[in-house]
């Protein structure tokens, strides 16, 4: 499996507080960070995206502000979150600054990934700071999450994270080298296992406990990760992130577990849309647009000549012909109501139409499923 971290595209490495965070003093391991912001720079030296996904900011804050020693409040959580964020965010800037690595930082809750409009927004800006070069810096927006609104875990916000973003391999950085047969702390017998095609109920009976207080989840989240991450065509990886330089050895063949997707993040996309989805509405194109689509193109406003149903920008749509056959469905970059004033219409002209710019296209080609046996690629991606 050390061929899928060579030809990963876009990868998302998740980062546990024990990593980062001296659990006694609260103090970044600084020298560590270092490491990871090389390995980093390297693998986008080689053309991959990177996110990184990190814990550390309530177990940061904390100390600063004197809260070190007792069980936290939900209220002391997030003020320690507030305190310990900036001073994470700044040292991730700093240690990516002197090599030349651009960093933004982003907060989301869960609702971020699950209300389609902040989804679809989450996605865009971070798809738009990839495109820059930059690293998206991750973190779950503890100062306002409540209880119902929280991921709970960054094993969970780095999964859903990988599947927001389409990433072809997420990494779990951990305190062990990845899942063994048992908890390798209380039995002797234990052994690494190394390759996992299926997360059956044996094997999630292998899973543990956090070891830290500021820890959260142990290996029953990670393995909940790759769960929801392969299913989404993502491969995953835990391996032990405590040494000088944590992705490099991962690419040097460390020991780990890897846990193998059967799909690629674009097929399972494209299953996703083809079965799960609730249609909102209709739009119908011309013979123009037909055969771009039938060449593997995006569907344009201009190719669109009606729109039936009322859905808002991200619900999914059929695709009918101008004789009334249906070409397939697709995710509208649109709503209804924007899509009836953009038809027919060149993509320079949106701008002056709604007032802002959209997206170029009314139904981008990796957002499109055509009809088996009618355009350029189907829901299994062939």
């Amino acid at each position: 499996m050390k061929a899928t971290l060579e030809h990963a595209r876009r990868i998302v490495v998740k980062i546990g507080s024990v990593l980062l965070v001296d659990q006694e003093t609260g103090a970044l391991h600084r020298r560590w960070l270092e490491g990871l912001a090389q390995d980093v720079a390297d693998l986008r030296e080689r053309g991959k995206e990177v996110m990184i996904v990190s814990s550390g900011a309530i177990a940061v804050g904390r100390r600063h502000l004197g809260l070190a020693e007792r069980n936290l409040k939900l209220e002391e959580k997030q003020a320690a979150a507030a305190c310990g964020q900036i001073r994470l965010a700044h040292a991730y800037q700093e240690v990516l600054a002197k090599l030349g690595v651009p960093v933004a930082q982003i907060l989301l809750t869960v609702d971020d990934t699950e209300s389609r409009r902040r989804y679809l927004n989450a996605r865009s800006t971070i798809g738009t700071l990839l495109g820059m070069g930059t690293v998206p810096v991750i973190n779950e927006n503890d100062t306002v999450a409540t209880a119902e609104i929280r991921f709970g875990d960054n094993d969970r916000l780095a999964a859903g994270v990988a599947v927001m973003m389409g990433a072809d391999l997420l990494v779990l950085l951990s305190d062990v080298d990845g899942l063994y047969s048992a908890d390798p702390r209380r039995h002797e017998a234990a052994r690494l296992i190394p390759e996992v095609r299926a997360i059956t109920p044996a094997i999630e009976a292998m899973a543990g406990r956090a070891r830290s207080s500021d820890a959260s989840g142990g290996m029953i989240t990670k393995l909940a990760a790759a769960k929801a991450a392969t299913a989404a065509g993502c491969h995953t990886v835990i391996s032990r992130g405590g040494v000088s330089r944590p992705l490099a050895a991962l690419a040097g063949g460390a020991p780990c577990t890897w846990f193998v997707s059967a799909a690629s993040p674009k097929t399972a996309r494209k299953q996703w849309i083809a079965s799960a989805l609730q249609i909102r509405g209709t739009i119908t194109i011309d013979t123009g647009a037909e055969q771009a689509l039938r060449r593997g193109g995006s569907l344009l406003p201009a190719g669109v000549s009606a729109v039936e149903g009322e859905f808002q920008r991200g619900d999914a749509v059929l695709v009918r012909l101008a004789d009334g056959g249906e070409a397939g469905r697709g995710l509208s970059a649109y709503s209804a109501a924007d899509a009836r004033r953009i038809m027919g219409h060149k993509t320079s002209e949106i701008a002056r139409i709604l007032g802002y710019r959209g997206r170029d296209e009314m139904i981008h080609r990796d957002d499109l499923v055509l009809d088996e046996g009618y355009g350029h690629e189907r829901a299994d991606g062939a």
